[in-house]
């Protein structure tokens, strides 16, 4: 089949691959326009359109896939057999869902119609959930509404990151959104329309990364690899911001007020009392500073007992 892939991210980058290295042609990539990036601002390329450009694909960046009727012409030019869609960011209007032959499909990082929205995957762990997966579905107007196709569910560690889960995802994902293609093609793939009940999944903001130690252990636990490595969950000692990027919840109640901190020693680590149980820092990263292992961070750290983290 004649395949025009929509994505950006690494994520989408896998099923990219994955569909190049199959039987089927990608006559074409379309990508998000290159962002600035990193400390630097520096002008970046999405992982989609750099390998894009590696193999000689076409690559389309419009600004607005709803506004740009010359973007939607060259479309209709190409004359793809289907469009596939992964972690593009945007939804499409009718004018290109009515292009293809066999339409326009989606990959998506959740068990749909669980989690519709731009952070499946975080919620997944944000929210404690032992399960996710991934759903491919036919797309219609609506976001992630439209009728599954197939769907395959992997099990959450416990202490999984979002990180170690989105690459889990996008290796699972490009084989599930393969298995699509190739069914779509021999006329034997499912239509199953969603159930009417759904959760969103919306767009993370730096405001919810503050550690709240009035909080329970776990959902401190959740929020700290929930943001790990995209935003990052923080704290603040001594007005100065201390990321967290793994902790572990240990088993023993604490007696002590939320954020005062337990034991603070270089040979056995950081812990700190929360509602419930106690955390035992794992990975730390102070201001203008690496991510460090925390009994090499305490060595030249003022940290102490009785100190409270706020």
């Amino acid at each position: 089949m004649r395949i025009l892939f929509m994505g950006t991210p690494d994520f989408a980058e896998e099923s990219l691959e994955k569909l190049y290295n199959s039987s089927h042609e990608i006559i074409g990539v379309v990508t998000n326009p290159d962002r600035p990036k990193g400390r630097g601002m520096k002008i970046t390329e999405s992982p989609v359109k750099k390998f894009a450009i590696d193999k000689n694909i076409k690559v389309y960046q419009p600004q607005s896939v709803k506004d740009d009727k010359e973007f939607i012409d060259e479309i209709r030019k190409l004359n793809p057999d289907i469009i596939c869609v992964v972690a593009y960011g945007k939804i499409l209007p009718k004018e290109i869902l009515d292009i293809p032959k066999f339409g326009c499909i989606n990959l998506h990082g959740s068990i749909l119609p669980k989690y519709r929205g731009s952070a499946p995957i975080q919620w997944s762990i944000l929210n404690g959930d032992k399960k996710t997966g991934v759903t491919t579905i036919y797309m219609n107007e609506k976001m992630d509404a439209g009728d599954i196709i197939l769907k395959e569910e992997v099990e959450i560690g416990e202490y999984d990151t979002t990180g170690e889960l989105w690459k889990k995802l996008s290796n699972i994902g490009a084989d599930l959104l393969l298995e699509t293609v190739n069914r779509i093609e021999k006329g034997t793939a499912p239509r199953i329309p969603q159930e009417k009940e759904f959760t969103i999944a919306p767009m993370l903001s730096r405001e919810m990364s503050k550690i709240n130690w009035n909080e329970k252990a776990i959902k401190i636990k959740n929020l700290v690899y929930g943001l790990n490595p995209m935003i990052g969950a923080y704290t603040i000692y001594k007005g100065k911001k201390l990321k967290i990027w793994k902790v572990k919840i240990l088993d023993e109640f604490s007696l002590d007020k939320p954020g005062y901190i337990i034991e603070a020693s270089d040979k056995t680590g950081l812990k700190i009392a929360t509602q419930d149980k106690v955390i035992s820092v794992i990975e730390i990263q102070g201001e203008n500073a690496k991510t460090m292992p925390i009994c090499d961070f305490l060595r030249g750290s003022q940290l102490k007992v009785g100190d409270i983290l706020e």
